[in-house]
């Protein structure tokens, strides 16, 4: 039998093993004259449950053994005898029916750090996404008040799928598609003014000391506005009311750290005739027909569970008609995918946006939709009812008041978008461990404090013997910092930013250990020696993925607390 020849690489990531892992299995494979073309793309490599079991684990020998004709036992032997005849591999062990339990050499976990020190900020970015324009729509609250918990939730999480995707390589636009177009806008200008006259709001319109503050700008603005015709007078609040609106939420967006490269009007997909030749289009591919004087998208043709709408009998476009126009619109600017990020009351969109796309002749899979749930604010263990006409609605300004921009922003985001939240007002203005922000937050702020406690005694981590970090809290910590590049590839694939939090909260806790397992740097009279400059190394390691996360999170990375 030929000898496998040793890899000569050190595995760095999880993701670096899994690669190791899979040359490793195709080369025994190879050399045994069986078939290498059954392995997997990409191999699972995960870290055990139970730390003495090792670094990492792997299942390949179970999922390969049958389709080449060995039992997993026997190929798991074969893997081992060569991954503990490679660099960087220290030992590698059988378990159960063919699991591979492997643990890693000093030198490979020191080659993790050196790789952090060395990537500084850029540890964790990859081009993946390299070369893909993305569209993330997110927001677009109606300008007809204040945005409410459920459109700050999207403002967060949004904002860090931004970061997140653009960290992966994409070319991502954040766009706010602005609904200046429709009843719910001719609603607000009645409530304007009603508000304006001192009369009650209208029926279906909309309440709250807001309608009453911008109807006061309006007539500030134009004293005359009273006095004018209805309709001239209706436009003059429609127009003045929105814009006024909308520089609210606006500034409002922008002081929680969210900013947008587009501002989309609906209006101009009627004014520029967008919505009129997207319908035109429609019917002349037959994907648009006649009936009861409307005119419908056949859209159960493209997987939609019904038929929709899209020119009402009365002549007026239906709402999914500008859907329709702004996706041709969003696509002719070049996008490969468009992601929009809807409130819990759009399941339906999800089929009519794909099969808009399809009944265009494109493919569904440039459209995706983000579907996100409620958010409470709980107050002495009761959450605060919300109602946006009533005038009751808690808004973005309400959190931030409350909790701060930092713990609202990582409490919307922490959780599964698919999930409802209640953020407990006691918990996130906590100065304690059951606060995650302020959990992760006192991480970097500690490790801050040893950067300058460093400096202080000049002590620096610069040519650190990383070897020598070998102990068990020093080993938890280093595989925990190697696992944040596939972490923040999960978040961008999966479009789950609450990965990157749960992480940096595994993280700090791991940091926290290590911190209370032993000196970092001398005290006393004690010289600096090598296992000090190693810890160090470590510790700076552990700020600089600390800092990395908390930036894709649009969350502060404060040195004192």
């Amino acid at each position: 039998m030929t000898r496998v020849e040793p890899i000569r690489w050190i595995p760095v990531t999880p993701a670096d093993l899994a690669e190791l892992l899979r040359g490793t299995a195709a080369t025994v494979l190879a050399d045994r004259g069986l078939d290498a073309s059954v392995l997997p793309e990409t191999l699972t490599v995960e870290r055990p449950r139970n730390p003495e079991h090792g670094d990492y684990a792997t299942n390949v020998a179970m999922q390969v053994a049958k389709k080449v004709g060995t039992n997993p036992r026997e190929l798991a032997s074969w893997l081992a005898e060569a991954l503990t005849a490679t660099d960087g591999i220290e030992s590698a062990e059988i378990a159960g029916p063919g699991f591979l339990n492997i643990r890693l050499a000093a030198d490979a976990q020191g080659a993790i750090v050196a790789g952090i020190l060395r990537a500084g900020p850029e540890y964790g970015a990859a081009s993946t996404l390299a070369g893909t324009k993305i569209n993330l729509e997110f927001v677009s609250a109606n300008p007809t008040g204040p945005i409410h918990l459920g459109g700050t939730r999207w403002a967060a999480v949004g904002d860090a799928l931004g970061r997140i995707l653009s960290a992966q390589g994409a070319a991502v636009t954040r766009e706010y598609y602005f609904n200046d177009h429709g009843a719910q806008i001719d609603r607000f200008a009645r409530s304007l003014i009603a508000a304006a006259k001192g009369e009650p709001a209208p029926e279906d319109g909309y309440a709250g000391g807001y309608i009453a503050d911008i109807a006061a700008e309006v007539v500030s603005k134009h004293p005359e506005v009273l006095t004018q015709a209805s309709d001239t007078q209706q436009e003059t609040f429609r127009a003045e009311g929105v814009e006024l609106m909308f520089a609210h939420i606006k500034r409002t967006l922008h002081e929680f750290g969210v900013d947008f490269d587009v501002y989309f009007h609906e209006n101009s997909l009627f004014e520029s005739g967008a919505v009129e030749k997207s319908v035109e289009t429609l019917k002349k591919s037959g994907n648009l027909y006649e009936k009861d004087g409307a005119w419908w998208l056949e859209s159960t043709n493209f997987g939609d569970d019904k038929d929709r709408v899209v020119i009402k009998s009365d002549g007026n476009a239906a709402y999914i008609a500008g859907d329709i126009a702004y996706f041709q619109d969003k696509r002719s600017r070049g996008f490969d995918l468009c992601i929009y990020m809807l409130g819990a009351d759009h399941h339906g969109y999800i089929g009519r946006l794909k099969a808009a796309a399809a009944a265009f002749g494109d493919d569904p899979a440039t459209v995706e939709v983000l579907i996100g749930q409620m958010v409470n604010l709980v107050r002495d263990g009761v959450a605060v009812k919300m109602s946006k006409r009533a005038g009751t609605v808690i808004t973005l300004d309400d959190l931030v008041d409350a909790i701060g921009v930092d713990a609202a922003r990582y409490a919307l985001i922490r959780s599964s978008v698919d999930s409802s939240i209640d953020i407990d007002l006691e918990v996130w203005t906590s100065d304690g461990n059951e606060n995650p922000v302020y959990y992760v937050q006192y991480a970097h702020a500690r490790l801050s404090s040893i950067a300058r406690g460093a400096t202080e005694l000049g002590i620096s981590a610069e040519n650190a013997d990383l070897s020598l970090l070998t102990g068990d809290q020093e080993g938890e910590l280093v595989r925990t910092l190697g696992e944040y590049p596939r972490v923040v590839a999960s978040a961008a694939n999966l479009r789950e930013p609450h990965r990157i939090a749960r992480y940096l909260e595994e993280l700090a806790g791991a940091y926290h250990r290590f911190y209370a397992a032993g000196r970092i740097l001398p005290q006393g009279d004690e010289e600096a020696g090598p296992i000090h400059t190693a810890r160090l190394a470590l510790c700076e390691a552990s700020r600089q993925v600390l800092a990395n996360g908390l930036h894709l999170l649009g969350v502060s990375a404060p040195e004192k607390m």
